[in-house]
């Protein structure tokens, strides 16, 4: 199987590099920043690939598709890793495009900082299009599980709607709290590991930060709109208890 990686920052090349620790296909990355020997820069050698994984910036994902449908053969696998699902699935192409979402990453971002191990035990979504074949659905899953990542099936507004619940509304709070802290001399000086752990989404890569906040804004709204809810629900009810149950929730979540 001959597999390529379009696009090598945090997520491009941490699949590159897991697939080519793995040695079990043929493999081809192409960039335009990475200087590395093996690296293409042009996008013409995909042509003869089997599967592709699109994982450029989110905002020239569209861009990148329609290039690719002059490019590539009718029976190429082809998917994208996008946080934002419905953007990308509303058009057919030659090829066969499969969406999908890796929930992996870290604050950092670039070539320099991805490494092959970033999708163990990572969920990735995958919005199966009308017109998908299951017999490349599974193919796809198998390099996905190749890559230490277990799948999960939904929709494109189902998707939207979670990662503003679980992602891009947290990332705003981050900021947020950051924002709340600018101008207080004290509570900067205060500010220790829990500030730390709980602004650490802050960090996160302005250009996927904005694709997130400009194309998702009305998910993110909503979200926002039920943390401020659950937030006067908290300093109104017995906190004691309430905070009992969240933290059980919270340690079932992650057991």
């Amino acid at each position: 199987m001959k597999i390529g990686v379009l696009g090598l920052g945090l997520i491009g090349g941490s699949i590159y590099k897991k697939l080519k620790e793995l040695g079990n296909c043929d493999l081809v990355g192409v960039s335009r920043s990475v200087n590395e020997p093996e690296i293409d820069n042009n996008i013409s050698t995909l042509k003869c690939c089997d599967i592709v994984f699109v994982c450029t910036p989110m905002n020239k994902t569209l861009e990148i598709l329609d290039k690719l449908n002059s490019i590539l053969d009718k029976n190429t696998i082809v998917t994208d890793v996008c946080s934002l699902k419905e953007f990308v699935s509303h058009k057919n192409y030659n090829f066969k495009f499969i969406p999908s979402h890796p929930m992996a990453g870290t604050e950092k971002s670039g070539w320099e900082n991805s490494f092959p191990t970033l999708f163990e035990n990572a969920n990735w979504a995958i919005t199966l299009k009308d017109d998908t074949n299951l017999e490349d659905f599974e193919k796809l899953k198998s390099v996905i599980n190749s890559l230490g990542a277990k799948t999960i099936l939904t929709t494109p507004k189902e998707h939207d709607r979670a990662v503003a619940l679980i992602s891009h509304a947290p990332m705003l709070v981050a900021q947020a709290l950051c924002k709340n802290i600018e101008g207080d001399e004290l509570a900067q000086n205060l500010a220790s590991s829990g500030f730390r752990d709980t602004t650490r989404l802050a960090l996160s890569n302005i250009e996927m930060a904005n694709d997130m906040v400009n194309m998702n804004g009305d998910n993110i709204k909503e979200v926002i709109k039920l943390l401020n809810e659950n937030l006067d629900e908290l300093l109104d009810c017995d906190y004691k208890k309430e905070a009992q149950n969240i933290k059980d929730f919270r340690e079932k979540l992650y057991c």
